[in-house]
């Protein structure tokens, strides 16, 4: 099991530990949900160090970056990020990832952790088609840099408190390589998986404790805390955020899984894989869509549970679900048969023998 920059400061927090795609990370510190609403109120900081980051470089590297992505990179300009997935050639999702346009020859891609090697293989295997040498133009620089996400609405007040930079106004999706905490060629980008505002900001593991702790002092002020994977993951749901592994995976299409603004055909993104298969998808209809569901009767829908008609009929499948830390109703995603698939269709969770009503709603849940 790897440990990150950071691990020892959430090992001396006496924080909850377990081993995550196969690295020693912290679940919980104080609770799920204190956490949670230090992230909606102020301002909370995550070790997301756990995550792959690939470089892409040379003239082929846009060329290769839009056929194996489903977005279109063409729009970036250096600064820029973009969301998209790596289709599998067979209808499904290897991974979904952000893009980072350093400059027109540079891009890095920043991948989820529980996927690394499976990413690295399947774009190491598309990499000879362009003429980019594996350890050359492709990089896996994984095992080299940290990550903090600082979340939150204080979150860029802290961070301007260590910046050689402005960056309480950057837009969404941006990011500046700038000083931060002294770490000069820092990369902090308005990102990150809560809804909540704030950044992620990478640099080398040998800056990580650095960069620990300048934040914490930074934000001490603003009562800022660690905050562990628990909350993390019931932060993204009440945004309506997909989870690898949960929402989308090999088996599911971008199209299915509501993410048809992130996969284009336009004559400018030009061919990429499964392009043909996607666009026939697109005129035939899908047969299934994932959906946001708020549940009506007390409960908690789980992953893994039956979702049904009113005559208990299979329809779908609960792909994410939780108790809404800001709601305090239980909120789900799941795959449904598209006739069930508009807002306000009355569905229905099976748990064990019972069938507890929910309506579905348009994510996110949580509005701010």
């Amino acid at each position: 099991m790897k440990n990150t920059a950071f691990t020892q400061y959430h090992v001396d927090l006496k924080a909850k530990m377990v081993s995550f795609a196969g690295y020693n990370m912290p679940i919980e510190y104080v609770g799920i949900n204190e956490e949670h609403q230090t992230v909606r109120e102020k301002v909370g900081v995550f070790d997301v160090s756990h995550m792959g980051e690939v470089w892409v470089k040379g003239p082929k590297a846009l060329a290769f970056v839009q056929h194996v992505t489903s977005n279109d990179a063409t729009v970036l300009t250096p600064g820029k990020v973009q969301y998209s997935c790596f289709p599998n050639g067979e209808g499904g999702i290897v991974d979904d990832l952000l893009v980072y346009c350093i400059d027109a020859k540079t891009y890095l891609l920043v991948i989820n952790a529980a996927n690394t090697k499976k990413d690295w293989d399947h774009l190491r295997a598309v990499a000879p088609k362009f003429g980019l040498i594996p350890g050359k133009e492709l990089y896996n620089a994984s095992d080299e840099i940290c990550q903090l996400a600082v979340q939150g609405p204080l979150a860029m007040k802290v961070m301007q408190k260590i910046c050689d930079q402005p960056v309480e106004d950057m837009e969404y999706y941006t990011f500046k390589k700038l000083t931060v905490a002294g770490i000069p060629n820092a990369i902090l980008s308005i990102t990150g998986y809560t809804g909540s505002g704030g950044c992620e900001i990478y640099v080398d593991n040998k800056d990580g404790a650095k960069l620990w702790e300048a934040v914490f002092a930074a934000g001490a002020e603003f009562g800022i805390k660690p905050i562990g994977l628990g909350a993390r993951d019931t932060l993204r749901l009440e945004m309506g955020f997909c989870l690898y592994g949960n929402d989308i995976d090999d088996t599911t299409s971008p199209l299915e899984a509501g993410l048809g603004w992130i996969t284009k055909f336009s004559e400018a993104k030009g061919d990429f894989i499964d392009k043909e298969y996607l666009l026939k998808q697109k005129a035939e209809g899908l047969s299934r869509k994932l959906v946001g569901f708020e549940m009506v009767d007390k409960g908690i829908p789980r992953h893994g549970y039956e979702l049904t008609d009113a005559l208990g009929n299979i329809i779908g499948v609960v792909t994410s679900g939780t108790m809404s830390a800001m709601l305090k109703i239980g909120v789900g995603m799941g795959y449904v048969q598209t006739a069930f698939s508009k807002v306000d269709t009355e569905i229905f969770v099976k748990v064990r023998d019972r069938l507890l009503k929910a309506k579905v709603v348009k994510t996110p849940f949580y509005k701010k």
